[in-house]
Order: structure tokens, then sequence, then C-alpha cells
């Protein structure tokens, strides 16, 4: 019998992952009230008179915020269920590659996020008066090309930090610095989308190429990087 391919495996994992979080609804309940919070927190900060009155700009800085501190939430719990039931080890001496772990890990992770993501966006919109649906399927590709940045990196932060007591804090002191380029391209492209009076989209069409560029490094850099990281598990 022929050992199941590398993505079969990775897929594996992913769907493992998703099922139990599909049982237990654990991360994407707590990663969709840390969202909410955020964006509340904000909208009340912005309210001028009886309107909440602030530029495409602020709107797309408040949404990747939002999705920086939830999904910070999620990343904390990827490896959680296998350290406390020490089943670590034993996903680590499948006959599953390393690589294709990381794969399954961040599929699972990112898709997630994405979901909770798609939930928050018109939460974003009814408060801010944001104009989402002109350029819907743009900024739908924005956030999961986002999410797959950001959770590149956070896999393998979270798999390094997995015998860390402070991993909380120390992954968020960690990871923000890595990710500031992938908030940055998907901000500045957000933003683009979500004003009316723009007429060039240029400046979005060149952040998303960017940020799709950035994917690229860090998923190839977490393939790559994700066994040494894990050896001493």
């Amino acid at each position: 019998m022929a050992a199941p391919s590398w993505a079969c495996q990775a897929a594996r994992i992913a769907w493992k992952d998703l099922h139990i979080e599909g049982r237990s609804r654990e991360v994407v309940t707590t990663m969709g009230f840390m969202a909410a919070l955020v964006v509340l927190v904000f909208s009340f900060a912005f309210i001028s008179g009886q309107e909440v009155t602030v530029g495409p700009d602020v709107v797309a800085g408040i949404l990747w915020v939002a999705v920086l501190f939830s999904g910070t939430v999620a990343l904390s719990r990827t490896f959680d269920r296998e350290r406390e039931s020490e089943a670590i080890r034993s996903l680590l001496l499948s006959p599953a590659p390393r690589s294709a772990i990381y794969a399954g890990k961040l599929a699972a992770t990112a898709l997630i996020m994405f979901l909770v993501e798609l939930l928050l966006t018109p939460l974003l919109a009814a408060l801010f008066s944001a104009a989402i649906t002109p350029h819907a399927l743009w900024l739908g590709l924005l956030l999961l090309l986002g999410t797959i940045g950001f959770s590149s990196v956070g896999v393998l932060f979270s798999a390094a930090l997995l015998r860390a007591r402070s991993r909380d804090a120390l992954l968020g002191a960690l990871l923000f610095p890595i990710v500031i380029p992938v908030l940055l391209a998907a901000s500045r492209a957000t933003a683009t989308l979500l004003d009316p009076t723009a007429s060039d989209l240029e400046p979005a069409l060149f952040w998303t190429r960017f940020l799709a560029a950035l994917d690229v490094v860090f998923v190839v850099v977490g393939l790559w990087s994700f066994e040494p990281v894990v050896m001493g598990e």
C-alpha cells in the first residue's frame, strides 16, 4: 500500500484541527469576541456627536489591528491541544513530514481566522459606514492573503514557544515586529479599496502583489525552518 502523499498528510492534519474546532468552537468564539471588542472600542473612541466619522485609512487600520490582536489568540492555541495531552510527540513521530505538519496547521489556522474576519467585516462596515460592497471580492482576497502571511509566521513561533511558560506574551512580542510588512501592505491596499473617491486602484494592486510576494516568502521560510524549530520536542 502506497504511503499517503505530502498534500494528503497536510490535509489530514488540517482536517483534524478543523474537526476539533467545529465541535468545541473555542478558538472561533474567543477570537470573534476579541475582534468585535477591538472594533467596538475604536467605534466608541471615534464617536463625534451622533455619528462615527473616520476616513478609509483609519477604518482599514482598525480592521487590521482587530485581525492582529484576535489572530494572536488563535495562534496561541495552535499547538495547545497537542501540548496539553502530550500528543505533540506522537504527531512529530508520525510518518508525516514536518513540513506537512506545518502546512496542515497553517491551513487550519488561516481558515479559522479567515472565517472570523468575514464575519467581522460587516460589523466594521455598519459601525463606520465603510463601503465594502464595491470591491468585496478584492477585499476578501486581501483578508485571505493577509491572514496567510500572518499565520505563516505565527504558526512557526507558536511551535517554537510550545514549552515556554510565558508563551502568550512572548508570541506577540516576537510576532508583531515580523508581520509589520504584512499589516502595512494589507492596510494600504484596504484603505484604497474603502475610499469611495479613489479613481485609481493601482496602489491597491501594487500592495496586493506585494502582499502575495510576502506570503510566498514567509510560507517557504516556514516550511524550511519548521523542522529545526521543533527538533527538540
